[in-house]
């Protein structure tokens, strides 16, 4: 064999990875690396282009009204300056909204595990849940606020009412998709009816009750800022209605987005809790 004919590589054969790496170092495409380095940071992309258009339309758009829409950095000033009094209206807010979240989610996963493993209650309470949990919390407002002695106790019905119908909902689906297997071997172990609701239905239904926890924590956000829009004294709502009456929009703006990030924190701390209490779940 001659020597010209011992290590022939045909033209089209690939190179290996290492001398691939060897004959081309850094050579990878731009866009490749792009997109390697922005990777994972699509949100903080996303959030950052909105406040470049936001920029660029409070400042290069003329506008009829250019003080009904302010620029970012006089919202930032604004919030900057309101930080004291937002900070007492965020503790204001949560007396009312924490008490009621938690009451409702209570409330709603022991009646949703009761309904969803008793075919008669389920019968019995079914009918009445399709009628009642479509009705939109605001509309009881102004009864709870004439009804009821305090402001805080209206306020706090009203969270009571768009928490509960979604925690209560999820949890009546989940405890009722429970295996029958699960419930056959209840029924061996010879289980009374609290050991096994809370034993074996309440962590089979974990995943439904926090995607109704999620659903009911947004609504009592809504349900709390539009309750203090009528009549509360304090508060996230009562911020951006008073600076909105007396036409400060950098202040209502701030308002606005403070709020924002205030719900986005409470969302973020429940999902660092579903995903400790959902560690099996992937």
């Amino acid at each position: 064999m001659n020597v010209s004919e011992s290590k022939v590589i045909p033209v089209s054969a690939p190179l290996p990875a290492k001398a691939a790496a060897r004959v081309a170092p850094g050579t990878q495409p731009a866009t490749a690396l792009v997109l390697r380095i922005l990777r994972g940071r699509e949100g903080w992309l996303f959030l950052a282009g909105l406040l470049l258009l936001w920029q660029l339309a409070s400042t290069h758009l003329h506008l009829s009204s250019k003080y009904l829409f302010p620029t970012p950095w006089v919202t930032l000033r604004a919030l900057w300056v309101s930080l004291p009094e937002l900070l007492k209206g965020t503790v204001s807010s949560f007396i009312i909204l924490v008490p009621a979240y938690l009451l409702a989610v209570f409330a709603g996963i022991a009646w949703g595990l009761l309904v969803g493993t008793t075919p008669a209650l389920h019968r019995m309470f079914a009918a009445f849940a399709r009628l009642a949990s479509p009705v939109p919390p605001t509309v009881y407002i102004p009864y709870a606020i004439a009804l009821l002695p305090t402001f805080r106790t209206a306020a706090g019905f009203v969270v009571f009412i768009g928490v509960f119908w979604p925690v209560f909902l999820n949890t009546t689906s989940g405890a009722a998709a429970l295996p029958q297997r699960y419930r056959d071997n209840a029924r061996i172990l010879g289980l009374k009816k609290g050991e096994y609701l809370w034993r074996i239905v309440f962590p089979a239904a974990l995943p439904h009750i926090f995607s109704g926890m999620n659903v009911g924590l947004v609504f009592s956000f809504i349900m709390l800022t539009v309750a203090e829009l009528f009549g509360a004294s304090a508060g996230l709502g009562r911020f951006v209605q008073y600076y909105a009456d007396y036409a400060d929009y950098p202040r209502m703006v701030a308002g606005i987005l403070y709020t924002g990030l205030v719900v986005l924190l409470a969302i973020e701390l429940l999902e660092r809790l579903k995903k400790r209490a959902l560690f099996w779940v992937k």
